[in-house]
């Protein structure tokens, strides 16, 4: 009897033995993966995030109006919203949008100002190249560039689109209309008028030095 025991417990020995065995096993083939995830964790980590470009720009609402109209049922009121936008180094952009609350309206005058971006040809990195007069139905707007230190001389619309662009000195006036929307299309249209001393040598087939 006593013999069959320690034959009984030998082998229950070898058993553990041979299940320990494979629970090491096993535990070093998961910890493999593990430790080639921590390997590429760096990697990983290197890869640069991705840039919105939304977040560069600068935001500024210049005028939000209430707009109503009588349908048959009474008064549908809703609201019109005018935006600009600028990463203040030289690109600018406005948008209009409407809808029934004032949020809505906003986010609508982004998406468009977005799709409307132009570049402000600058020279000295703050100011223009030359005077100009932005036109737009009855709104004219004058530009002229103003020595350093100057600041921005303008107010409502035009400042927003000027300080937006990224323009640090200039004389503006506005002759005629002085409704918002038509003073922002004018001053938009006297930016893209505007022409560097390298585009007018470029397009006259001359040097920058003959031009001058």
């Amino acid at each position: 009897m006593e013999l069959n025991e320690n034959v009984v417990n030998q082998q229950e020995e070898k058993l553990v033995e041979k299940v320990e065995v494979q629970i090491t096993e096993t535990k070093t083939e998961s910890s493999a993966p593990a430790q080639e995830r921590k390997q590429r964790a760096p990697r990983q980590q290197r890869r640069r995030p991705r840039r919105d470009n939304r977040n560069q720009f600068t935001e500024r609402v210049v005028s939000i109006k209430r707009v109503s109209k009588t349908v048959k049922g009474g008064r549908r009121i809703r609201f019109t919203a005018l935006v600009v936008i600028g990463d203040g180094r030289g690109r600018v952009g406005y948008g209009t949008g409407k809808a029934n609350e004032v949020p809505d309206a906003i986010k609508k005058a982004l998406e468009n100002a977005r799709n409307n971006l132009i570049r402000v040809p600058m020279v000295k990195g703050d100011t223009i190249p030359h005077e100009i007069m932005g036109r737009f139905g009855a709104s004219k707007v004058f530009l002229k560039p103003a020595i350093q230190g100057k600041g921005v001389i303008a107010g409502g619309p035009v400042r927003a689109v000027l300080e937006l662009a990224g323009i640090k000195n200039i004389y503006s006036k506005v002759y005629g209309s002085r409704t918002s929307i038509n003073v922002v299309r004018a001053t938009i249209n006297g930016i893209e008028n505007l022409k560097t001393a390298t585009r007018v040598a470029e397009l006259r087939g001359k040097n920058v030095n003959e031009v001058l």
